[in-house]
Order: C-alpha cells, then sequence, then structure tokens
C-alpha cells in the first residue's frame, strides 16, 4: 500500500528534526542523564516536529540500547512496536476528538496500573487546547503528581488556550517555524531518494508556500509528483493552487500604475483558471511584504521572492512611499479576513483590488486620521483641565466639530470594548458594506438613509464611527424608531450589535461641542449615546 511521502520520511531521531536546536539537545541532553521531566507541553504552528519529537521522546525514555548521544537505537524490540504503534505503553490520544471530563477520568483511571513492557507509561496528549473546561481541571493533579512511571506529553498549535494552570505543571518547548533553506534542503533530499526531478526554484516555492511546515511542503511535493515527471515551477503553482509568479509581478505593476482594468483582466483570467483567489490575495500580500521591507532596510536577505524577482521589486519599492505600501498591505489583509466568510470571493478580491487602484481606501483613511486626531486633541484638553472647568474652545467653520451623538439612550446600550481616548487614527478600518447598511436601513426608515448621504463609516472593535455631511442626522436620531432602525441595519449586515459613536462636520452651530464633552466626561469619561 502506498504511503504518504509525510509519514514515510517522518523524522526517526532527534538529529533528523529541523530548525529546532533549542527543543531536541535539551530533550537529548535530559534522556542521556536520566533527568527527564514527568510533562512536557509542546507548542508551535502546524507542521514543526511537536508530535515527531513527542515520539521520540517517548521511543528515548523506553528504548532497551539508547545511543549515548540520548536518542532510541530503533532496533530493540520497544522500538518497532512503538514506531508500528502497537506498543500499549505509549498511549496517543486525538484531543480534538476526546475532550470530555469521561475521556480523561478514564485516562486518569488508567494510570494506576503499571506498564506491561517499558520503563514509562507515556501519554501523548495532542492538540490538548481542545480539552474542555472540566476536562482540563480533571487533568491536574494527576499531571501534578502522576506515578514516578507515567510521563505526559502535551502539545498544542494555540498555545493562549491552554490554562495557565496546566501550563505551570509541564516544562515548556516552544518551536520554532522550519527555516527556508532548511526546508529546501529537505525537500531536495526527499526527491533524490524517491527519484523524482525537482527544480531548485520548485523547491523554493514549495517552501515558501508551507509557511514554515515541514508537513505542508513534503505533502506539496507528494501532490506534485503526479502532475508530471519534472516538478518546475508552474507546475508547483498549478498544483498548489497558486498564481504563477509571472502573474503576481504583472498584478503588482498594475497596481502600481493604477490599471484597474489589467487588474481585474488578470482576476478573470486566474479565475477561469479555477486559481485559489486566496491563496492570491495571501499571495500579493507576501509581495508587498518583500517591497515594505525592501523599502525600510533594503537588505535582501529578509525577504522571500525569488532571486530574478528582486530588481522589479526594488524598483517598485524606489517609487513608493512607506505609507502606501503599508496601506496596501493592511487593505489586502482585511480583504483576506473577509473572503473566509464571504458568499463570493472573487467580489471581495475585485472591490478591494478597485479601492486600491481608485485611491479610495487612502481618502477613507484620511478622513479617519482628521477625525481622530481632533478627538484626541480636544480629550487632552479636558483632562489637563480642573474639574467643574469649563474650557473655552474656539469654533472654527474649517474644523470639524467634536464626537457627537443623539441623547436618547435606548434601553439596551452596549458598551464600546475599548476605551476610545486609547485608540488612533490608524486603529480605525473603513466599513466596506456602508452601502448595503444604508440600503437596508433604507426599507425601514428611508428618512434616516435620507440624513445619512454621502456619510462614510469606520470600525475599531465595536465601535462604529459615522461621519455625515448633512446636520439633520442629529435630530433624526433623537427618536427611538429612528435609532433602532440604523441599529438594526448594522448588525444584519455587519453581525453584530455596534456603539456608534457619530460625529457631523457642519453642525457647529447647533450647539456648544466642548460642554457637551464636558458633561459626557463627568459622567462615565466621554460616554456619548449608543444606538442598538
Amino acid at each position: 500500500m502506498y504511503q504518504a511521502l509525510y509519514r514515510k520520511w517522518r523524522p526517526m531521531t532527534f538529529a533528523d528534526v529541523l530548525s529546532q536546536p533549542q527543543v531536541t539537545t535539551t530533550l537529548q541532553n535530559q534522556v542521556k542523564h536520566g533527568t527527564t521531566a514527568h510533562a512536557y507541553l509542546f507548542t508551535g504552528s502546524r507542521g514543526t516536529g511537536k508530535t515527531t519529537c513527542a515520539r521520540i521522546l517517548a521511543k528515548a525514555v523506553n528504548c532497551e540500547h539508547p545511543r549515548p548521544d540520548g536518542n532510541p537505537c530503533l532496533e530493540c524490540a520497544l522500538c518497532k512496536d512503538a514506531e508500528s504503534a502497537v506498543l500499549s505503553d505509549l498511549v496517543e490520544i486525538d484531543a480534538a476528538s476526546n475532550n470530555s471530563v469521561e475521556d480523561i477520568r478514564d485516562l486518569r483511571d488508567a494510570t494506576v496500573y503499571t506498564p506491561e513492557r517499558c520503563r514509562f507509561k507515556v501519554y501523548i496528549i495532542d492538540e490538548v487546547h481542545m480539552l474542555s473546561a472540566s476536562a482540563f481541571n480533571a487533568l491536574l493533579k494527576i499531571m501534578e503528581e502522576p506515578p514516578e512511571y507515567v510521563k505526559f506529553i502535551l502539545a498544542t498549535t494555540e498555545i493562549h488556550k491552554v490554562p495557565a494552570t496546566i501550563i505551570s505543571r509541564c516544562q515548556r518547548y516552544d518551536f520554532r517555524r522550519i527555516r527556508q533553506e532548511d526546508l529546501v534542503s529537505r525537500l531536495e533530499y526527499i526527491a533524490s531518494q524517491e527519484g523524482i526531478s525537482l527544480e531548485h526554484d520548485a523547491a523554493e516555492l514549495m517552501a515558501r508556500l508551507s509557511d514554515g511546515g515541514m508537513r505542508d511542503a513534503i505533502s506539496l511535493l507528494d501532490r506534485c509528483t503526479a502532475y508530471g515527471e519534472t516538478i518546475t515551477v508552474r507546475l508547483t503553482a498549478d498544483a498548489a493552487g497558486a498564481a504563477g509568479r509571472d502573474y503576481l509581478l504583472k498584478m503588482l505593476d498594475a497596481l502600481h500604475r493604477k490599471d484597474t482594468s489589467a487588474v481585474l483582466q488578470i482576476v478573470s483570467q486566474l479565475h477561469e483558471e479555477s486559481k485559489d483567489l486566496a491563496r492570491l490575495c495571501e499571495e500579493l500580500i507576501l509581495m508587498y511584504r518583500d517591497v515594505m521591507l525592501l523599502k525600510a532596510t533594503g537588505n535582501t536577505s529578509l525577504l522571500h521572492c525569488m532571486m530574478d524577482e528582486i530588481p522589479a521589486l526594488q524598483k517598485m519599492a524606489g517609487e513608493m512611499d512607506m505609507d502606501s505600501i503599508m496601506n496596501m498591505i493592511e487593505c489586502l489583509q482585511s480583504c483576506r479576513e473577509r473572503m473566509g466568510r464571504s458568499v463570493n470571493r472573487r467580489v471581495e478580491l475585485e472591490m478591494t483590488l478597485i479601492q486600491l487602484c481608485k485611491g479610495i481606501q487612502a481618502q477613507a483613511v484620511n478622513v479617519v486620521n482628521r477625525v481622530m486626531d481632533e478627538i484626541q486633541e480636544r480629550l487632552s484638553r479636558l483632562e489637563n483641565r480642573p474639574v467643574g472647568q469649563i474650557p473655552s474652545v474656539p469654533l472654527a467653520s474649517a474644523q470639524p466639530n467634536p464626537l457627537t451623538v443623539p441623547r436618547s439612550a435606548p434601553v439596551q446600550e452596549p458598551k464600546p470594548e475599548v476605551d476610545i481616548r486609547k485608540l488612533k487614527s490608524e486603529d480605525f478600518q473603513p466599513v466596506t458594506q456602508w452601502a448595503e447598511v444604508l440600503e437596508v436601513c433604507a426599507q425601514r426608515s428611508p428618512s434616516v438613509r435620507g440624513t445619512l448621504e454621502s456619510s462614510h463609516a469606520f470600525m475599531y472593535a465595536n465601535i462604529l464611527l459615522i461621519v455625515a455631511e448633512n446636520p439633520f442626522f442629529l435630530t433624526m436620531f433623537k427618536d427611538k424608531e429612528n435609532a433602532m432602525a440604523l441599529g438594526d441595519a448594522v448588525q444584519n449586515v455587519l453581525g453584530k450589535r455596534f456603539a456608534i459613536r457619530a460625529k457631523c462636520s457642519n453642525a457647529a452651530a447647533q450647539r456648544n461641542p466642548a460642554r457637551e464633552m464636558i458633561e459626557q466626561a463627568k459622567n462615565s469619561g466621554i460616554k456619548t449615546t449608543a444606538v442598538t
């Protein structure tokens, strides 16, 4: 039966594990000197060797004839049975499917029995962060004081989900992403042993697409072997569903020239060829990341692109300013997040690319910058004044008014998840579905929709900032039904309730903004009415 390459070439000793010397050296020394701990916690991204090192360690502590360097011999009966998964004293548990408290209680009850053949009974719990809260509690005591013949090895990709009480009972080892040069070297070695013709550039592309994961890289190599006798860059891109490098450079050039038609033609062609548009978005982000690093440092050793692509990226870095480059990356990253929950990924990508070509995103960011700068300035003035003293803030028609919203507060008022005074202008992202929000709102309250004509919206966490041109919209929102109409429309489109903060640049003559902000600050630190 055919065996997948990533299983066939799984490391058998610590020496075979790549790019993890901080882990393998320590474990080898512990085995060599007989000072292994009772519980370990291995954490890191996928495909970096966590489960592999757990299995090697389990074999090493039970090996009948361990090597002097701390590696298992791989020749004794225990090593062979462990490799064949028939050793009863080596128990592997998938916490993703065995995450209940009953499963952990069964494990705890089994620890009272001594090992059948080995010196230690080793429990490897993979994806341990998937355990339920009650399961973690059931695991606590046995992990803290297990029998002398029991060892635990926990592995996780999401260390932040593991309780601190569990982490404190283990020796923690952090696995790094595997270096690209190590991935390339390993891929070329496997290809040579398997009789596969693999070009060096293709191996580099596989290593880059795998994002530091050995399993992903070898799986991609396995997939490419079915495409043709010689694995090239083009073949690798086709197998991975990624855009070829020539398409990426053409797209970057078209975006740089603000050629909307050329950009959309490339997307259309890639879509017709069944390319993964989410992967295309990720590739664009990485390409602009290289441009950003070239602009910031000029150091080519930090780049992930091909060597022959560096001149084109250097030319682009010389012609673009840093703000534009970072704006491109931010827009594409937001697009990639939305693509994960979008009905049509192509539409999301095309909208973002049009925004980048037309400069819409940059204009929106400038609006947020102006509003947030003015908010921060006024808050600083308020905080520096003695309590009870009302500052006299000069008003000018050329300056925007402070943050204001209608005063009628609905019963269910969502509270901001963060203090708006601690936010910066760049924290806010434009609401790309704002036009859709207004259309939904118009179905229930056309008048509200009319007052929000030419308005813009920006969001951070559960805070929604509205900048409108029509001063009458503040009056409209004094009516509870109107406030509810907008709040419901926002929830229908964006999926949750927001604490809405609004501003109108034409409302300066209608009220004293400084006095309003002082009164609101006295109550709850610049508390404004939230629309629900």
